[in-house]
């Protein structure tokens, strides 16, 4: 369930003009972007930037990004854009980063469908002039590149059919890897960058079932390894995608310092999604809720503007 309120009877052209007037003058009127911009959906928001650059010859999430800064102007920025190239953009800031962010590209793969997956890399090779895969194998090696080249090359099967007696086959297949210290051997990569999800479902829960415990927990053994880590992930993200995110957030929250840019990226990407399901996994998990954790840990506008989508006002 998403987060997001957004108010249906909005008109475009009157949100272009009122966020017109909030970027105009000696000052900008932030709170009067958070009020539109925060209770606005993907098709509302394309339309007023149609409508802004129809009436003022002029780029709405450029506008928005010279008159914002700091970690709001990032959330705006990204909320602002189409999905697909809002998920480009993400990808290649994380592979730009000294410490590359290899989550994102497991988020992309693992949690969008081969269509929206096929989008968000047509929209990479449309800014960027490079494909999405290419990128990702100059800024990785070895095995690690194996492993998120293809994720993000698989079209994987979308259908529900699951063979039991191949599941039984693979779980042993995976075992026998993993007893043998081999967590690259290609046959690892072979399973979990091919089979659907409901298959490969069916491997790790007979995995589970046959050895008392999951397959992450036996990967736990080299997780100073920088693939091996990479791999449980994206095991843990196509097995549980709510519980994958809420990890997220609460990695991003915790320890004395916030990681904003993974925390405006799981709300970004998920408040018109299943943010509303992550949120209760998180107040699961934490005996807190997740906007009580926004306001603790974030200030200003940019606190504002994440509660919005969290579906709270300040």
């Amino acid at each position: 369930m998403a987060t997001l309120i957004a108010y249906e009877d909005a008109s475009p052209s009157a949100d272009a003009e009122l966020l017109k007037k909030a970027c105009h003058g000696w000052g900008t009127d932030e709170k009067a972007i958070i009020s539109i911009l925060g209770h606005r959906n993907a098709a509302q928001r394309k339309l007023i930037r149609d409508a802004y650059q129809e009436i003022y010859q002029e780029d709405l999430v450029k506008r928005l990004e010279h008159e914002l800064s700091g970690d709001f102007e990032r959330a705006v920025y990204r909320w602002n854009l189409d999905p697909a190239d809002r998920d480009a953009v993400l990808a290649n800031v994380a592979l730009r980063k000294e410490n590359r962010d290899h989550r994102v590209i497991i988020e992309l793969s693992c949690t969008l469908s081969p269509e929206e997956l096929f989008a968000v890399k047509r929209a990479y090779q449309g800014r960027y002039k490079r494909s999405l895969e290419e990128d990702i194998a100059s800024h990785t090696s070895s095995e690690l590149r194996k492993l998120l080249v293809g994720l993000v090359s698989i079209h994987r099967y979308q259908g529900n059919e699951v063979n039991l007696k191949l599941a039984k086959s693979e779980s042993s297949i995976l075992r026998n890897a993993i007893q043998e210290k081999a967590f690259d051997h290609e046959e690892i990569l072979r399973i979990v960058t091919t089979r659907s999800k409901p298959q490969l479902m069916a491997t790790l829960n007979h995995y589970k079932d046959e050895h008392g415990c999951n397959m992450t927990k036996h990967l736990k053994d080299d997780r100073t390894n920088e693939y091996t880590e990479t791999l449980r992930s994206t095991i843990r993200c196509l097995s549980d995608p709510i519980k994958y995110f809420e990890k997220v957030i609460r990695n991003s929250i915790k320890n004395g310092g916030t990681n904003e840019d993974a925390l405006t990226r799981v709300i970004v990407s998920r408040a018109e999604k299943d943010l509303k399901v992550i949120m209760d996994q998180y107040y699961k998990r934490n005996s807190v809720t997740l906007d009580q954790a926004v306001v603790k840990e974030t200030s200003g506008h940019y606190k504002r503007f994440l509660l919005a989508l969290l579906g709270r006002e300040d």
